[in-house]
């Protein structure tokens, strides 16, 4: 039976425990700001928006749709950040179209998730801005 190294084993990245994992992911997190422009415009974004939602004092089920929507932009946007590291990475930085089709793709689906929660963000808050100008 051959010994396997480690160092060169496929499974070397594989989380061993709940607090590997856990680092990992928080890794892959403050990675995703420090390296994503947009990573920090969308927090700048969601900051403006949960001060917002105290200055109007939303609901408590609005308060859910706009943490469920700010949540699943910054999802999105980590996801499509991988997605191109990813695409780079196999492509090997050389132009293919396959691999411009990933990208875009993936920079789509941030700008589907952040135009449905520019409408939710609308729909609560326009009725209430609207409300303290014509009342």
């Amino acid at each position: 039976m051959a010994s396997h190294d480690t160092n060169s084993s496929p499974r070397k990245w594989k989380n061993r425990t709940m607090v590997s994992s856990l680092e990992f992911a928080l890794t892959g997190v403050f990675t995703a700001f420090k390296e994503e422009r947009n990573m920090r415009k969308h927090l700048v974004s969601a900051v403006l928006v949960l001060i917002a939602g105290l200055i109007f004092q939303v609901s408590r089920l609005e308060w859910v749709a706009l943490v469920f929507c700010i949540c699943l932009v910054m999802v999105m946007e980590i996801i499509n950040s991988a997605i191109e590291n990813v695409v780079d990475l196999a492509s090997d930085y050389h132009f293919s179209m396959l691999a411009k089709n990933a990208k875009d793709m993936a920079a789509g689906a941030v700008l589907v998730m952040s135009a449905g929660a520019a409408i939710v963000g609308c729909l609560i808050f326009i009725p209430k801005i609207w409300q303290i100008i014509f009342h």
